[in-house]
């Protein structure tokens, strides 16, 4: 039987403000350059499973509101699906459909035994007590708990989430199944499991990727100017890192604007004045806006918050010679082209901020086994892991001739695609 050709298939919609377009187009070309046929692109191009549902919370003031979540499980034929849940009032079902894409990906590269899940809840946690937080993070384990579980779909913190919501999500689980389950959820607090290393896991990861890349371009990491836009839990303590390494980090972005200084920040004192959400620049009154922050000169770039920040209408005025992806998403596909015909390196998402979901696997197969590792054991195999996945990309974008985005894109497919083929899901 003819195998239909990939190239007779376009997605023609404007991909510029839809992550999961955005995917699909990628997921396209690269599948199409590894020869595979149609059937491949169309199995992987949305998740296997979505599942929307609706949280009654009690607020404080005794009314209940309504909130609505999502959980996207992209693809098991590797293992159990894995991603994080964020909590934001701009979250949406195809975002988080790409997303678990991504993460698919990200698993793929790294050569993690999962496939890729995603979850999310339209909310405002900044505007929500720890109360009403707590019982709304109860509240999406019962909604989802028929599909989730170590051994079917482990969560982790994302955007807006952390520990403690980990924490409440866990015993929300234990007291659904009657009995403890450590490795239904990573990103965990210490004392309930969690594994050394991994809140700092994503910075870490990003960090040894921009080694790397300093190596590749001959340059000196003392020497080179970063700006960081985003101070979340990623971009803070990546700037830390830059910052003991004698790196000079002149720009940092929160929510509500950028800081700057082309002398370099005092990262330390930043660190101390941040808010339990990052939020740093409204205690200045010099502080600018973040698409200013963006457009700065710089050597490296790492847009390190929200997707899609540098896109079709600012990429040509982006003034650096690297771009470091730590947040998901933040490159629309039209700017990477903006990007990589101007010459400057964009080393993509799901290669970069893989570090989060390495130390998630570490941490599920300590709980697992019942036995814990020191911070140095965790951050050693994940340097290990950040450089084995570095290399392999670098080698497909040499071998094909393709931007460093298509590469990952590349080795993230390969596993999925063999993996569906051997349980005879896919028969190419």
């Amino acid at each position: 039987m003819a195998i239909e050709s990939l190239e007779t298939k376009s997605i023609q919609v404007e991909t510029e403000d839809n992550a999961l377009l955005e995917f699909q187009e990628t997921l396209k070309e690269a599948v199409s350059l590894m020869k595979y046929p149609l059937q491949v692109f169309e199995f992987l191009k949305k998740p296997m499973r979505f599942l929307e549902v609706s949280i009654p919370v009690r607020m404080d003031n005794g009314q209940t509101e309504i909130f609505q979540g999502f959980r996207a499980q992209h693809n098991d034929a590797a293992g159990p699906t894995k991603g994080g849940i964020r909590f934001h009032p701009d979250v949406t079902a195809d975002e988080v459909k790409a997303l678990a894409g991504w993460m698919s990906l990200k698993c793929g590269i790294t050569d993690l035994p999962y496939g890729g899940a995603k979850g999310g809840i339209i909310c405002d946690p900044r505007q929500m007590s720890p109360n009403e937080l707590e019982r709304l993070s109860r509240g999406y384990v019962r909604a989802v708990s028929q599909i989730v579980g170590p051994t079917k779909d482990i969560p982790a913190p994302d955007m807006y989430t952390n520990s403690q919501i980990m924490a409440w999500m866990l015993d929300e689980y234990d007291h659904i199944r009657e009995f403890d389950s450590p490795g239904f959820i990573t990103g965990k607090p210490l004392a309930l499991g969690g594994s050394k290393g991994r809140e700092t896991a994503t910075s870490l990861g990003v960090f040894y990727i921009l080694q790397l890349v300093c190596e590749l371009k001959k340059l000196q990491l003392k020497d080179t100017r970063v700006i960081i836009q985003g101070f979340g839990n990623v971009g803070s303590y990546l700037a830390k890192y830059l910052y003991d390494s004698g790196a000079k980090v002149i720009g940092i972005g929160d929510v509500l604007g950028g800081l700057y200084d082309e002398n370099g920040l005092d990262i330390p004192y930043l660190l101390e004045t941040r808010d339990s959400f990052g939020i740093v620049s409204n205690r200045f009154n010099s502080s600018i806006s973040n698409q200013e922050l963006l457009e700065k000169e710089c050597d490296i770039l790492i847009p390190a918050a929200i997707s899609g920040v540098i896109h079709k209408h600012n990429a040509a005025r982006i003034n650096c010679q690297i771009v470091i992806e730590a947040a998901n998403g933040p490159t629309t596909k039209e700017a990477l082209s903006i990007l990589v015909d101007r010459d400057i390196m964009v080393v993509p998402d799901i290669l970069a901020n893989s570090g989060g979901v390495i130390v998630s696997y570490f941490e599920w197969c300590q709980n697992n086994q019942g036995y814990y590792w020191t911070e140095e054991e965790v951050n050693v195999r994940l340097k290990e892991k950040m450089h084995t996945s570095f290399d392999n990309v670098l080698t497909t974008a040499k071998n094909y001739h393709v931007n460093l985005k298509i590469a990952a894109y590349m080795e993230g497919i390969k596993k999925l695609a063999e993996a569906s083929r051997l349980r005879g899901w896919l028969n190419y």
